[in-house]
């Protein structure tokens, strides 16, 4: 087992693996029954489905591809070419799936959409993970995800090098703009957080837009400090304000332009909406040929 088949095996456990095996299902009836195909061939006629790249990219999705067939509900044989996570330019075989025609065609669309939106993400995240080398800075994604594919998008994150922030609201106490806004302030919001809590109060982050804010979130003690949408010169300043066992994350405006930059300055990580939301599919494709 290959060290992404044993992330995939990690990741996908009790929550996050019914929330993938649901959006399967609803991407396999939301395309109905293909008519189509049905009326073109029998359950005798056999294929084979050949995925390819067309373009460089970070391959990600690969384990999805059985379990989508086997949804399908038809026996398939399936090879997989290259390992998840691996490097492929223009011409790759990734895999080679065989199977009656009707249902190969059914699935193709499935299959293919899973594997250029995941392997899109993969190959962006990669490039902002190479951007980072030789820094301290650990890349992260948000909560900027597709409704419902937040636990594949998350996935595809990890397969590209990168690390995650919370998958949920429950997993960090995370102080925001509206809540200090809302509460009167960082001092009173962790007051409220922490006499609500107790002894069991998860670590809280708080969203700073400003020195004072980062003095009172330092103040606080609060497990992470988050610097929000600040040019370089600020950033330098703000981070110096925060002492040793106070984690740092700069968040907004983050491009694979200036993420190198970010990182010499130092935070322990940065966060990067767009590996999610704006990351450009991968351009693969499935042919398919008569047995």
């Amino acid at each position: 087992m290959s060290a992404t088949d044993s992330l995939f095996d990690d990741f996908f456990k009790a929550e996050a693996k019914l929330f993938l095996l649901a959006t399967i299902r609803i991407a396999l009836s939301e395309d109905g029954k293909d008519l189509t195909s049905e009326g073109i061939f029998s359950d005798a006629d056999l294929a084979t489905g050949h995925i390819m790249s067309k373009d460089n990219a970070v391959i990600a999705g690969l384990p999805l591809i059985p379990l989508i067939l086997e949804f399908a509900g038809c026996e398939f044989q399936h090879i997989i070419n290259v390992d998840e996570g691996d490097r492929v330019g223009p011409g790759a075989l990734i895999a080679a799936i065989q199977g009656p025609a009707r249902h190969l065609l059914r699935t193709e669309r499935v299959i293919l959409n899973y594997l250029c939106h995941l392997s899109g993400i993969a190959t962006l995240t990669a490039k902002y993970v190479e951007a980072l080398k030789g820094t301290r800075t650990t890349l992260l994604d948000t909560r900027k995800t597709l409704p419902g594919l937040r636990y594949p998008e998350k996935y595809a994150v990890r397969v590209g090098g990168g690390q995650n922030h919370r998958l949920n609201l429950g997993q960090m106490l995370m102080v925001k703009d509206n809540h200090i806004d809302r509460a009167g302030g960082i001092i009173p919001a962790v007051d409220k957080l922490r006499a609500a809590y107790g002894e069991d109060c998860p670590p809280i982050e708080v969203e700073c837009r400003s020195f004072d804010e980062v003095d009172q979130a330092v103040g606080c003690k609060v497990s992470r400090i988050m610097l929000d949408n600040m040019d370089l010169e600020e950033l330098g300043l703000a981070l110096a304000r925060v002492p040793a066992g106070i984690e740092t994350e700069v968040s907004g405006g983050v491009t694979l332009e200036n993420i190198a930059a970010i990182g010499a300055i130092g935070p322990d990580f940065v966060s990067v909406g767009r590996l999610t939301h704006s990351a450009p599919v991968a351009d693969l494709s499935m042919r398919i040929s008569a047995l």
